[in-house]
């Protein structure tokens, strides 16, 4: 019997310790989405990049479509700009520390998109325990799982995973 958790596990537990905020984010998030707001508004491509591939190794693809497939970093654009405005300083704050942490870790590097699949990991490591890594890991979370008119989810991704049937 394997003692380790699954990935559906560990996004059931985190899906169930996030849930009031995880259901907030989808109600504000829907109503940016009927509102109509385009592409990126809170965040620049270079950021929107950044953002992504993190996302990416907190919910990887595999045999399964991961945070990238689902479109993930256009929930956490539409958060940025609509209900959670208010982080999005702090975003800023958080890829500037990402972009020099991972200067420092890897000198001749221009981004972490750019960075081979082993030394991404190494550096989501790094920063791991910072206040930005669990930010954008709940959103993360919340964009997988919520109803993908919400900008995330797209395809239905995060409810094939966990066995929802919307």
């Amino acid at each position: 019997m394997r003692s380790g958790h699954t990935r559906r596990r560990v996004i059931e537990l985190a899906l169930a310790s996030h849930a009031a905020a995880i259901a907030a984010a989808q109600q504000h998030a829907h109503q940016a989405a009927a509102r109509g707001v385009s592409r990126f508004v809170a965040l620049s491509i270079e950021e929107a990049a950044e953002v992504e591939a993190l996302a990416s190794l907190i919910i990887p693809s595999g045999a399964t479509p991961g945070a990238r497939e689902a479109g993930v970093v256009h929930f956490i654009d539409r958060a940025l700009a609509t209900f959670d405005k208010e982080k999005r300083e702090a975003y800023r704050e958080g890829l500037r520390m990402m972009r020099d942490r991972r200067r420092e870790m890897f000198p001749q590097s221009e981004s972490l998109a750019a960075l081979s699949p082993g030394d991404q990991l190494r550096f989501a490591r790094a920063i791991e325990g910072t206040e930005f890594f669990e930010m954008l890991r709940v959103h993360t979370i919340t964009g997988f799982l919520a109803p993908p008119e919400y900008g995330g989810n797209r395809g239905g991704a995060g409810w094939a995973l966990i066995g929802f049937e919307g």
